[in-house]
């Protein structure tokens, strides 16, 4: 519960807080499995594509030997090591038994996709990575396979990036690969994706991410999809994609609410239907906003979501709106609201945004007279 103030309504914060736990659970987890011998790159990876250092974050969960479990609240991690040279267990029985010992854990833990990690300066892959992709293969996992390190080499006159002949050599091997004997071999992987998480200098946002992502998401079971949505911080459009219906919806509701007009006095009637709103949308963006805030900086959202300052200054400028907030003036609201907590979630999930300041940073981009205009005129042309 938020704290009285005198310039601010006493304003509950459960809505908020319930939506965005009823948003977490019916999204669920992601949980990928990242197979790879150590140096490869895997913790890499994970932190440019999902913005997580497991080195130092995340809750560890040990399963076996070979075989670690990080996770928060959007996504798992299985870190799967390599085939151990000079184990007398075969590489597919060793994988075997990791797969055996994960698949002992809850359905909630179980593996969506699979990132199988080998060096780009590799020449082939080694019999026992083509038997480890096998087993997984014969497991119903989908399999990536991961090109780690690239070094991506830039075209001065065409600007292009492309890569070494050796390298180029090995992904032609990898398209159509063949024994020492000319054979062709049956190695299941659904693609191959070249990475890199820095240019060969340590610097940049690396290449072939995008890439890894699209696919990732394009294998993901359908179940999982929005997880994996969450759990990235490649695509923004897949987010924004996703809040946009829960804007709409909320704006909706806040119309059928202003059905019988409400006085602006009691604008703030309006709270629940957003801050419901806000925390679904923090979901999509994987903010834990409620341990980011204090109760007054919630507080001040919400007056300023529930728009009865903004009612105030602008009621006076719409002809026929009176000291009331009628049905198209909620659903208005609600929908500029929407759309500049998205983006201010968008700048938080990318770190744009300090969260130490963001009692300051809100007003920058709480919703303005122009922006609800424009949601005005945006719904009478639609009803047309």
């Amino acid at each position: 519960m938020a704290k009285k103030n005198a310039d601010r309504p006493d304003l509950d914060d459960k809505a908020f807080v319930q939506a965005t736990s009823e948003a977490r659970s019916r999204y669920g987890r992601f949980n990928l499995a990242i197979v790879g011998a150590s140096g490869v790159g895997k913790s890499s990876l994970v932190n440019a594509v999902f913005g997580r250092d497991w080195a130092k974050v995340g809750r560890g969960l040990p399963v076996t030997r070979g075989v670690q479990f990080y996770s928060d609240d959007s996504l798992g991690i299985w870190d799967v090591e390599g085939f151990e040279i000079g184990s007398p267990v075969p590489p597919d029985q060793q994988l075997r038994n990791h797969l055996d010992a994960i698949a002992a854990h809850s359905g909630d833990h179980q593996i969506s996709v699979v990132w199988y990690c080998v060096k780009a300066n590799d020449d082939r892959l080694t019999p026992a990575d083509i038997a480890m992709i096998r087993e997984l293969d014969a497991r119903g996992l989908p399999v990536i396979l991961v090109l780690t390190k690239v070094d991506w080499i830039k075209n001065p006159l065409t600007g292009h990036q492309g890569v070494a002949k050796d390298v180029e050599a090995f992904v032609d091997w990898l398209n159509d690969p063949v024994d020492e004997a000319g054979a062709r071999l049956r190695i299941p992987y659904r693609r191959v994706i070249l990475t890199s998480t820095r240019d060969k200098h340590g610097k940049g946002k690396g290449h072939g991410l995008g890439d890894l992502v699209t696919e990732t998401l394009a294998l993901a079971p359908e179940r999982d999809k929005d997880a994996f949505r969450i759990a990235q911080r490649l695509n923004l459009p897949w987010k924004r994609e996703m809040a946009r219906p829960i804007i709409a919806t909320a704006s909706a509701a806040a119309a059928g609410a202003a059905t019988v007009p409400l006085p602006v006095s009691d604008a703030l009637t309006l709270a629940p239907i957003q801050l419901t709103m806000m925390g679904r949308i923090a979901a999509i963006y994987d903010l834990e906003v409620k341990t980011m805030l204090s109760a007054g900086a919630l507080a001040q959202f919400g007056v300023q979501v529930a728009g009865r300052a903004l009612a105030t200054s602008f009621l006076k400028l719409i002809p026929g709106a009176g000291v009331v907030v009628n049905a198209a003036v909620a659903g208005a609201l609600t929908a500029a609201t929407g759309e500049s907590w998205m983006k201010i979630c968008e700048l938080l999930h990318t770190g744009k945004i300090d969260v130490r300041k963001l009692d300051q940073e809100w007003a920058k981009y709480a919703p303005s007279f122009m922006d609800v205009a424009r949601k005005l005129v945006e719904r009478r042309v639609g009803r047309k």
